[in-house]
């Protein structure tokens, strides 16, 4: 496997714009020839289907949700970053980059995340353009909130539904296509294998979740915007569909997978309530700019929050970053949360969890202006838990979030596999060891709108595509493997469901592989995993057939990728002898606890290669140099 990132040379303020000017164009009457294919389609999918479509490409859109509008990107509730500086607080295009590769703890490649500060300008332009409604202040600007990492107010929000009204927007641009029949949308169908002619990616093999009909879609070129891993651990924040499937089938074609271990854990979460539930709550982070984050000094002081006075309260947040406070990045809180609940100061059954307190800001601003800003976030906590924000603070602890590893791109947004194209959450390229807050929704619609258009038309002209179509052998012999797949699940009479299988698998990486890892236990995991491979092999159950909706069937399959990536996803966190970001390996921090990386030996993107289930997988190295900004120890004091 070769790793060309294919950077461009020169200063970094102007690369993007010298790479745009050196790329191939297409040619407006030859967009009509080629055919693109697009996997997902929330925001990186439904901004890159609209806008290639836009451009005259022949698009095809899928996605396994019955609209495009269920795509996860509607969760993300707390806003988008953008280096706008309306507020005239210092923020530019650098600070923005700069933050992000802090924040990140130094991991991810500079010139794709200087690029993606430089797109943010546009896309908040781009979606006032298509009515998104963003907050304003009361002149008509629109309106800013800080984030965790940033001392400078750039995230742009509608309330608690950031997520919800910026996929309204791409998918009012996405369905004007399809009107125009420049885009074909196949809602509720699941990629189930990665077709290549030639060695380069020229369709896929998918399967009709109604009708359980396995066909192949062949084009020119195929783009992956299928989201992160998170559901591996089980419980997440993630929607029960988000999985690793269409990445892992392409990463075993030989699709690179770099740094999966790299995984967020968000602190704003409503803490787990029982051995019942299946998924967890997001608090949106935009909470923390007016909530303040505490526990009780002493452990087991069982009093209700509203009896513990002042003095008797850790604000441990602002006590040890002053800098930050409340507004320190998610590795950083996480961990802070962690620590003082292993110490037995943690609120709530079980004493996982620490207030999130608005009763300072309600009394400086009013219980109106709390709930215009979060009011809908306060609504959906009191539903849950039947405890009213405004008058008991919130109960939360730290759960899995976000993937920053996925498959190696590179700046061309193109994997390992000539032809592949991933964007969004589903790649590694921007956030390195850790997201800031209110950066997804930013990358998902910078690779779809402002970055995908200008690259695949660079591969487009320059591949020399040979004419193939769905009836190749390529094809046929991949809808054999996925009908031979789906033949081994549905043959299995055993007596455990698979999401049986599922829950132990993530209660054993959260153990091992969550918030805090060693080497002890992530060998207990590997040598762990398999065996529980074998056992759902064996003795996993799935009835019905592959001819009808079968949603026991969608879920054991991509159970049993999940079952796979977790043995790499260890694999990967113990190979990397150092703590970085959300990466934190008990064995390597300062003596403050906080994640002491090694620069020397792992300044660098691991990539992996498949070589299949009985081979140890293959770790290639792209280095990562830092010519605009100096590795330093990361500081929010």
């Amino acid at each position: 496997m070769e790793l060309k990132s294919g950077v461009p040379s020169g200063p970094l303020d102007t690369a993007w714009s010298r790479h745009k000017f050196e790329m191939k164009l297409v040619n407006p009457a030859n967009k009509r020839k080629f055919n693109v294919i697009v996997v997902g389609s929330g925001l990186a999918g439904a901004s890159a289907a609209a806008s290639l479509a836009e451009l005259g490409y022949d698009v095809r859109c899928f996605c396994y949700q019955d609209s495009p509008r269920r795509a996860h990107s509607i969760a993300a509730q707390g806003g988008i970053n953008a280096a706008k500086n309306y507020q005239n607080d210092g923020d530019s295009v650098f600070r923005l980059f700069y933050d992000t590769i802090k924040g990140g703890d130094f991991r991810s490649r500079e010139h794709n995340v200087h690029r993606l500060a430089e797109v943010s300008v546009s896309i908040i332009d781009q979606c006032v353009a298509q009515g998104v409604p963003f907050a304003r202040e009361y002149g008509g600007y629109l309106a800013n909130r800080s984030f965790g990492g940033a001392q400078v107010s750039r995230t742009f929000y509608a309330r608690g539904q950031t997520g919800q009204q910026l996929l309204l927007g791409a998918y009012q641009a996405l369905t004007r296509q399809i009107a125009a029949g420049r885009v074909k949308m196949f809602p509720r169908t699941e990629m189930l294998d990665l077709v290549l002619v030639d060695g380069r990616a020229r369709g896929i093999v998918t399967r009709d979740l109604v009708s359980g009909k396995v066909e192949s879609h062949a084009a020119d070129a195929v783009i992956l915007a299928t989201g992160g891993y998170g559901n591996v651990f089980y419980l997440s924040t993630n929607a029960k569909g988000c999985n690793v499937t269409a990445t892992w089938r392409a990463h075993k074609l030989g699709a690179g997978f770099a740094n999966p271990c790299f995984t967020q854990i968000h602190p704003t979460c409503i803490p787990v309530s029982g051995e019942h539930q299946s998924k967890l709550t997001l608090m949106s982070e935009s909470l923390r700019n007016d909530g303040r984050v505490w526990v009780p000094v002493k452990g087991g002081d069982g009093r209700k929050p509203g009896n513990v006075p002042e003095a008797e309260r850790d604000y441990f947040l602002e006590r040890r970053y002053p800098a930050f406070g409340n507004l320190v990045p998610r590795d950083v809180a996480s961990r802070a949360a962690k620590s003082v609940c292993d110490e037995g100061r943690g609120v709530g059954p079980g004493g996982r969890g620490v207030f999130l307190d608005f009763a300072d800001s309600i009394k400086r601003l009013g219980d109106d202006v709390i709930r215009e800003r979060y009011g809908n976030l306060f609504d959906m906590y009191e539903r849950i838990t039947d405890e009213n924000p405004f008058k008991v603070p919130m109960r939360i602890y730290p759960a899995v979030h976000y993937a920053m590893g996925g498959l190696w791109v590179d700046y061309n947004l193109m994997s390992t596999i000539p032809g592949l194209f991933v964007l969004g959450e589903a790649n590694f390229s921007d956030h390195g060891a850790n997201r800031l807050g209110a950066s997804a929704l930013m990358q998902g619609l910078g690779d779809g709108y402002f970055i995908i258009p200008y690259t695949i038309g660079n591969y487009l002209t320059s591949s020399g595509l040979r004419k193939t179509d769905a009836a190749g052998p390529e094809f046929k012999r991949a809808e054999a493997v996925v009908n031979e797949k789906s033949q081994k699940l549905l043959g299995h009479r055993g007596n455990r469901s698979a999401g049986s299988f599922h829950r132990e698998l993530g209660k054993l990486l959260w153990d091992h592989c969550g918030m805090a890892r060693n080497a002890a236990g992530l060998k207990a995991a590997r040598k762990r995993i398999p065996e529980l491979r074998d056992e759902f092999w064996k003795g996993v159950i799935v009835p019905g057939s592959g001819s009808e909706l079968n949603q026991e069937l969608e879920y054991a399959g991509r159970v049993a990728d999940f079952l796979e990536f977790g043995e790499l996803l260890c694999l990967d966190a113990e190979e990397r002898n150092e703590s970085c970001g959300c990466h934190f390996r008990e064995e390597f921090q300062t003596e403050e606890g906080e994640a002491k990386r090694n620069d020397s030996e792992y300044a660098h993107v691991a990539v992996w290669e498949h070589r299949g289930l009985d081979q140890e997988p293959v770790r290639h190295r792209e280095p990562l140099t830092f010519e605009n900004v100096h590795l330093a120890q990361r500081s929010y004091k």
